[in-house]
This record gives C-alpha cells, sequence and structure tokens, in this order.
C-alpha cells in the first residue's frame, strides 16, 4: 500500500503558504471581493490562495486533476482586481521562498491565471483528483470569524489525505485569547493530528475525539450561517438527544477540526433545501480529519459520503459527524426530525 507521505507533505506546506496569503488579506481593509452566480462572495484571497495552492500540486505531482471552488474568469475581466491578486502572490511566494524546492513558484500573472484555472476538473471515480477550498467560510472571513484553508486527495473516489488549515482557531482551546492558527492533517489509516500553522515542522500532536458514553454530554458544533443548516431543526434533534450543552457556532471545516480534537462532539449540517448538493471540497479533508480522530461522517440518512460522483455530493443530503460510538443514536434522531416516514 502507497505511504501518501509526499502527499501530505505537499499538502501541508501548500496549505501553510495558503494561510500566510489569506492572513495578509484577513488584517487588510482591502477584501476585493466579487459577487458570483449563486450570491456567494469570493475575495482576492480566495483566488490567491487557489493559484499558490494548486502551483503546488502542479510542481509535484503534474499528472494530478484538481477541483477547485474558483475560476480565473472574474480577473481576467478585471485588471485591478487581478493585480491585487498578483501583487498578494507575489509578495507570498516571496516570503515562502524556502519552499521552493518542494513545493514550486508561481512565476508570474499568467501563470497565476492558469493555475487558478487548473482547478477545473470534474471529478469521478478514477484516478488522482485534489478537493480544493481555497478559503471555506469566506463570509466568516470577511466578519472576521473562522475560516480554513482546506485540501483533501482523493483516491479512485477515496479520500485518502486531508490537510486543514485554521488561521483563527486557537493553538490551544483552553486560552482561547492566546496564539491562534492550527494545521489539522490526516492520511486515511494513519490518524490524525494537530500542529501549529507557524511551525509545521514540529512534530504533529496526535488527536482523537472525546470519550463520551451518553449523548447529554455532548455539544453540537454548527455552522453561523443559517442558510447552510437549519438552527431550528438542529434545536429539535438536540431536545431529542438530551443535549443541553450551548451549540459551538463558527464557520468552515473548521467545525470539523474542532470536534476531531474536542472542542466539540456533533457537527450537523441538515439539508435546508430539496435540491441543493453538498460540495466535495467543503467536506473532503475536514470529514477524513474526524474518521482519523475517532468519528464516523456520513449524510443525513446514515449514508457514506460518496466523493466519487463529480464536484459535488449528488448522492448524499445533509452531513452528519460524530464520534463512532454515538453517531447511530445521533442518525435515529436526525432520521426521526427530518426524514420522519424512513
Amino acid at each position: 500500500m502507497a505511504s501518501y507521505a509526499r502527499e501530505l507533505k505537499v499538502a501541508e506546506l501548500a496549505v501553510q503558504r495558503a494561510c500566510l496569503l489569506t492572513d495578509k488579506v484577513y488584517h487588510s481593509r482591502v477584501k476585493g471581493t466579487v459577487t458570483k452566480e449563486d450570491k456567494s462572495p469570493v475575495t482576492i484571497a480566495d483566488f490567491g490562495a487557489q493559484s499558490v495552492v494548486i502551483g503546488a500540486v502542479a510542481h509535484s505531482f503534474p499528472a494530478d486533476l484538481v477541483v477547485g471552488e474558483e475560476d480565473a474568469d472574474a480577473l481576467r475581466a478585471d485588471k485591478n482586481t487581478r493585480d491585487l491578486v498578483w501583487g498578494l502572490v507575489k509578495d507570498t511566494i516571496e516570503e515562502s521562498k524556502n519552499l521552493e524546492n518542494e513545493i514550486g513558484l508561481v512565476k508570474d500573472e499568467e501563470e497565476m491565471l492558469q493555475m487558478i484555472d487548473r482547478g477545473n476538473s470534474e471529478g469521478g471515480a478514477f484516478g488522482r483528483i485534489w478537493a480544493l477550498d481555497p478559503i471555506d467560510g469566506t463570509k466568516g472571513f470577511l466578519r472576521g470569524g473562522q475560516y480554513a484553508v482546506c485540501l483533501g486527495l482523493m483516491v479512485d473516489g477515496i479520500v485518502t489525505v486531508g490537510a486543514l488549515g485554521c488561521p483563527n482557531l486557537p493553538v490551544d482551546p483552553s486560552n482561547p485569547d492566546g496564539p491562534k492558527g492550527v494545521l489539522f492533517s490526516a492520511i486515511k489509516g494513519m490518524g490524525a493530528t494537530i500542529r501549529p500553522l507557524s511551525d509545521i515542522s514540529s512534530e504533529g500532536k496526535t488527536i482523537s475525539m472525546n470519550q463520551l458514553t451518553s449523548l447529554s454530554e455532548a455539544s453540537f458544533c454548527e455552522s453561523v450561517e443559517a442558510g447552510h443548516s437549519s438552527h431550528g431543526q438542529q434545536a429539535s434533534i438536540a431536545k431529542a438527544l438530551g443535549i443541553t450543552k450551548k451549540s459551538v457556532r463558527m464557520d468552515s471545516q473548521a467545525k470539523y477540526g474542532s470536534i476531531a480534537r474536542g472542542d466539540g462532539d456533533v457537527y450537523l449540517r441538515l439539508p435546508v433545501s430539496a435540491t441543493y448538493e453538498e460540495k466535495i471540497w467543503d467536506h473532503a479533508a475536514g470529514s477524513l480529519i474526524v474518521e482519523e480522530a475517532g468519528g464516523i461522517v456520513t449524510d443525513s440518512t446514515g449514508k457514506s459520503l460518496d466523493f466519487s460522483k463529480g464536484r459535488t455530493l449528488k448522492d448524499n443530503k445533509g452531513v452528519v459527524a460524530a464520534p463512532k460510538n454515538l453517531h447511530q443514536r445521533v442518525i435515529e434522531a436526525v432520521v426521526a426530525e427530518l426524514h420522519p416516514s424512513l
């Protein structure tokens, strides 16, 4: 069996470099926000992060495909925004030039646009395909909350490697005002680790979900945006499970990382529309990290997430992540609330 150690190293370095870039924009007043066709926001940091991550993948594994959230059409049409993004990418590459041998460079503006557009794979069940969300939780990013840079490698439709950079999560959850920025990473079958984003050369600390015997001890981690998951239905499910602790609300796949290291216990993303299909880049890295930390991640009916169907989880509705020993009980409560006819 392949070890995937090199793939994990490249993913970690690429995510770290992208987090350097996103953090610059996070602390800047200029976010360069563009509204996409689906009304969701995209910033200059989304474009810049996608270019440096795909640049790293292309340098290290040139035959691999990438399913990325963004494309460069808006930048090709708007020189001012394109110049802002290139300035960011150029500065970030300069600051991380020590990584050139391992993850390469983005040498000019045209290559930046080409790298962004290399995220155009349609996904599928065969071969090596990376799923990238350059900024998961853009609304959180814009309001000063949590966000994540998320990269997962799927091999024949199975998520095999995952790296999740969370620049605003505390390194020590017991000290929320202390240093921030963590990197979660995992290889399938090898466990999950965490380390500070500022020092990813340090040895990762193995993480595991809280060992609970009853759901009455548990707490939910849920989305800030009600448009991403129904808060009302979630409250009904919490009541049915005897969960009384206040939910932790945050944006992005930082939720997956948080429950993986024990900041919370259960993550529900309940379907808010019969037609909405979850995007694979919103779940690939995070779901692997939770599973490798001792959890189970399924959809709202208990069905495994199927990453082999293209750019979306078209055969799944919603997401439920919980500790192995309690997952089935959570699914029963979710099904009773959402699918009473099942």
